[in-house]
């Protein structure tokens, strides 16, 4: 899957915020520890304030390890 990488302060002006009627920016943290959104995400914001999230760098989304618990 491909997502876009965001700085801290990218992630902290998009956590929470709306960028379609009723969708909001759901930042997660890759396997390296990089904010990330989807790809999904940019192709549906229509909220102008955050048009510059088309211009982020693109990267193969790499998940976290999940341990299960026992």
């Amino acid at each position: 899957m491909i997502v876009a990488i965001l700085t801290q302060e990218q992630k902290d002006l998009l956590a929470g915020k709306e960028y379609t009627t009723d969708s909001y920016f759901n930042p997660i943290q890759d396997v390296n520890d990089n904010w990330v959104i989807s790809v999904e995400e940019i192709d549906s914001c229509t909220n102008e304030d955050f048009a510059w999230i088309k211009d982020l760098q693109l990267i193969t989304y790499v998940p976290k390890e999940i341990t299960p618990i026992a």
